[in-house]
C-alpha cells in the first residue's frame, strides 16, 4: 500500500505534459471544427440575401395573385348562379295568378253572361297588381304633372287645350313603372306644348 501512495504523491512531468498536450489538441480540434462549418456555410453576399428576399417576395405576389383570381373566378360564378335564379321568387309568387287566369279561360268557355266573367278579370288583375306591389312594384302617375326626362318619354307633342298644361302630361299611353324605387320602364306620354 505504501508503494501505491508514494507513486500518487510523486508527479509525473510526461503527465502534465500530456494533458497540456491533450487540452491543445481539443482546441485545435475545435477551430478546425469551426473552420470545416465555415466552409460549409460560407458567409451569404448581399447580393445573394436581396436575391433571395426577391424571390421569396416574386413567390408571395404569385400565392396572393392566384387566390385574387379564384376570388374572382367563385364571385363570378355565384353572380350568374344568382341572376339564374333571381326572378325564382318573383315567378313562384306568380304562380297563383296565373292558375287564376286558367280558371277564368275555363270559365269563358261555358259561361253565358258577362257580368262574373268582368268581374272575376277584374279580381285576378287586382291580385297581380298586389302580388308585384308586394315585390316593390308602383305604378307612376303621370297625367297632368310636369313633363320629367327621368320618369316619362315623349312619344309626340300636341298643342296644349289651355295654358295651364303646356310642359305638363296630356295624356298616357303606356303606364311607367318604378322597382323599389328605381325607374324600370319610362311612361310614354303625350305633352303639351
Amino acid at each position: 500500500m505504501f508503494s501505491k501512495k508514494k507513486t500518487n504523491d510523486i508527479e509525473d512531468p510526461n503527465l502534465e505534459n500530456t494533458a497540456d498536450e491533450q487540452l491543445k489538441n481539443e482546441q485545435a480540434d475545435e477551430s478546425a471544427d469551426a473552420a470545416t462549418t465555415e466552409e460549409v456555410q460560407p458567409e451569404i453576399s448581399v447580393e445573394e440575401k436581396l436575391q433571395q428576399e426577391v424571390a421569396a417576395l416574386n413567390d408571395k405576389y404569385l400565392r396572393l395573385f392566384a387566390e385574387f383570381d379564384n376570388y374572382k373566378r367563385r364571385t363570378q360564378k355565384e353572380r350568374v348562379e344568382l341572376l339564374q335564379t333571381a326572378g325564382k321568387e318573383v315567378v313562384v309568387s306568380l304562380l297563383p295568378v296565373l292558375d287564376d287566369f286558367d280558371r277564368a279561360n275555363k270559365a269563358m268557355e261555358n259561361a253565358t253572361d258577362v257580368a262574373p266573367i268582368l268581374e272575376g278579370v277584374a279580381l285576378v288583375h287586382h291580385k297581380l297588381k298586389g302580388v308585384l306591389a308586394q315585390k316593390g312594384l308602383k305604378e307612376m302617375e303621370s297625367k297632368n304633372t310636369v313633363f320629367d326626362t327621368d320618369l316619362h318619354e315623349a312619344i309626340t307633342k300636341i298643342p296644349a287645350p289651355n295654358e295651364e298644361l303646356k310642359g305638363k302630361v296630356i295624356d298616357e299611353l303606356e303606364k311607367g313603372y318604378t322597382l323599389n324605387d328605381k325607374v324600370i320602364r319610362f311612361a310614354k306620354v303625350v305633352v303639351g306644348s
